[in-house]
């Protein structure tokens, strides 16, 4: 009983910061502004400026997601081969732009990448046309990699740390020649960090909205920018809470998929 009276402070503090939000969008979402119970909230997903804002924010989420993980593998697996010293320097350089503020790191792309900016001076300076990539689609998806491929790189490096080395070498000794040992040995082994790689930058994708509003400049709406208006601009909780629960839904419905991913159940999560 002693042992478990620690844990009431974290109880606690689960309870206001989790349970007592969670159920105040919850009974938002289901009432109008009377307080009377209504299923509009949830069913306005289904207008067309929500479905559109939705399918948007899904794909970029989806090819963000991608980029990194194609990204992620093999710096993983160069962290892995470096040496010690090297390995914890390299780490530390690799997760030092996370110690600076997220919306500070997000207007530094503003800056490179709008007209005249860091990009467009070095395509004048090679004599090669202005590239319009600032309040793009594209402008958004680089924003998201740049920001959320540490929570890729990371898990999956933890992943491949545990992995024996004397796998490796037995699949070397059987002949199994180096894209071998990755396809049969260190990928196979490090779905647990994949997963949970995925489910780090997939999930704050697909509810980002601070991105979208610096580097599309408030002309691509994502499902985040449409839940922020509603709280904010249009003081609209309740439909704004309908659309939250939405995507609850969707997160949940991503998780558990990515949960039979991972046969082991042991998900890396650093």
């Amino acid at each position: 009983m002693k042992r478990q009276a620690f844990a009431l402070p974290f109880i606690l503090c689960l309870i206001a910061s989790t349970v007592i939000p969670m159920m105040m969008v919850a009974y938002y979402g289901f009432t109008d502004r009377s307080g009377s119970f209504t299923m509009a909230n949830i069913l306005s997903v289904f207008q067309p400026v929500h479905l559109k804002a939705l399918g948007l924010a899904l794909g970029l989420s989806l090819i963000s997601t991608v980029v990194c993980l194609l990204l992620a593998f093999p710096l993983a697996l160069i962290l892995r081969d470096s040496h010690l010293g090297r390995r914890g320097f390299i780490v530390f350089i690799f997760i030092l732009p996370m110690w600076m503020n997220f919306m500070l790191r997000t207007m530094a792309w503003q800056v490179i990448l709008e007209r005249d900016g860091i990009v467009d001076s070095l395509l004048n300076f090679i004599h090669l046309p202005h590239a319009q990539i600032i309040n793009t689609p594209a402008a958004i998806v680089l924003g998201m990699v740049y920001d959320f491929l540490p929570f890729m790189v990371l898990p999956i490096y933890n992943s491949l740390m545990k992995i024996d080395d004397s796998l490796i070498e037995a699949a070397r000794d059987l002949g199994a020649s180096s894209r071998k040992v990755i396809s049969s040995v260190l990928l196979p082994l490090s779905v647990p960090g994949i997963a949970s790689g995925i489910t780090m930058v997939f999930i704050p994708s697909l509810t980002t909205f601070v991105i979208s509003n610096i580097l599309g400049g408030g002309k691509i709406y994502l499902i985040g920018n449409i839940i922020e208006q509603e709280f904010t601009t249009s003081a609209n909780w309740n439909l704004g809470s309908g659309i939250s629960l939405v995507m609850m839904l969707f997160i949940l419905g991503s998780m558990a998929v990515l949960q039979r991913l991972d046969k082991s159940g042991e998900a890396e999560l650093l």
